[in-house]
């Protein structure tokens, strides 16, 4: 992997990392190939129903728009907000 895209989306990760964390949540880049990145998300982001809209309308948008070499970001385990195993992160006020 070319270190210095690593690094663009790294810092762009760095961007929403404080959100995801809030939440138990966190990212890890896997890959990139070509103009695509493929994600792990870890702790609660893995098992929460809300994942694929925290990857497309968070994660996916700050990539992007930081990076404009990517055109697609994935996952390798987005919770289907069907999935009877999915859980809402425990949030404390």
């Amino acid at each position: 992997m070319d270190q210095e895209l690593i690094n663009k989306v790294e810092k762009a990760l760095d961007n929403i990392r404080p959100y995801l964390i809030a939440d138990g949540g966190n990212v890890k880049i896997l890959e990139i190939e070509g103009d695509k990145v493929t994600l792990e998300l870890l702790g609660s982001c893995g098992s929460c129903p809300m994942s694929t809209m925290t990857l497309k309308a968070g994660v996916e948008e700050a990539i992007i728009r930081a990076v404009p070499e990517i055109k697609k970001v994935d996952a390798i385990n987005v919770t289907d907000p069907d999935d009877p195993n999915a859980r809402m992160p425990f949030i404390t006020s």
